[in-house]
């Protein structure tokens, strides 16, 4: 991924950060609602110039009214957990160029799934941005309503994101199961519900961060990343300061740096402001 960002005549301060932003639990509480305190911190460090990158399991469709809450007009986003980099750009047609897209061959992990979990929905995202789903699964997350298809016609599909919901087992029965079907040439993460994102191998928010890092010259001991769940171990591993969510599960707690409230709490508000 080359970035034509103009930077490469770029003095960066050592008070610019590049600050890498989870939603969902993070900037957003888990009914959607962004406070008041939250928008205005984030709003400030965009201001005051740090790169803000938000960096979501979200698909595309359903990160960019985040990122124009937050009046970025400029800069980049990570979607899909890393399988999606784009520049945002408001002086562009559609506001955004995507720059990189990792995608994979999702039938050996469906039909291997289908068989652990045969009542489990799934849905998953193409690579030019659709969501193909199983009896009707539908998720804000996905930014786009999914077009109801054959389990089959998945396993044909080349995916970006591939996202199974089961409500037959809670979040640990559920990684459970999914570590005892050993699934191999993907990388997973199970969400608060028994919610399982699949992705390309290797492909995590800190990867594609990683990317970005280099690109823009950021120092790694630059770098901030806040989040709360498990699809944000990485990233918070990643980053110079890793900053969890008060709510967050311990494992993700134990990769972080610090802890701070939740986000009921405006934990995100009270980092955004030390960076001010």
């Amino acid at each position: 991924m080359t970035l034509n960002t103009g930077t490469e005549d770029r003095l960066l301060t050592t008070s610019q950060k590049m600050v890498c932003l989870d939603v969902d639990g993070t900037l957003v509480n888990h009914d959607g609602h962004m406070s008041d305190a939250v928008r205005e911190a984030a709003r400030g460090i965009v201001d005051v110039g740090h790169e803000v990158i938000i960096s979501t399991g979200r698909s595309l469709g359903a990160t960019l009214p985040v990122v124009q809450l937050l009046g970025i007009e400029t800069g980049y986003a990570v979607c899909s957990n890393g399988g999606v980099t784009v520049r945002i750009d408001t002086t562009l047609p559609s506001g955004y160029e995507v720059l990189d897209r990792r995608t994979f061959d999702p039938a050996p992990a469906l039909r291997a799934l289908s068989d652990a979990l045969p009542t489990a929905k799934y849905a998953l995202e193409d690579d030019e941005g659709n969501f193909l789903s199983t009896e009707r699964f539908q998720d804000a997350s996905f930014g786009v309503e999914a077009q109801a298809v054959p389990f089959e016609r998945l396993t044909e599909a080349t995916a970006v994101r591939l996202v199974v919901f089961s409500t037959d087992s809670s979040s640990e029965e559920f990684g459970e199961a999914v570590r005892a079907i050993g699934l191999h040439g993907v990388t997973y993460s199970v969400g608060w519900t028994a919610w399982l994102d699949i992705a390309a191998e290797g492909i995590t928010k800190a990867s594609a961060i990683e990317a970005l890092r280099g690109e823009l010259g950021y120092a790694p001991e630059d770098t901030v990343a806040v989040g709360d769940g498990r699809n944000d171990i990485e990233m918070l591993g990643w980053a110079g300061r890793g900053v969890a969510m008060g709510q967050a599960p311990d494992e993700v707690k134990a990769a972080a740096n610090e802890v701070t409230a939740s986000v009921d709490e405006d934990g995100l508000a009270r980092v955004l402001h030390s960076l001010l």
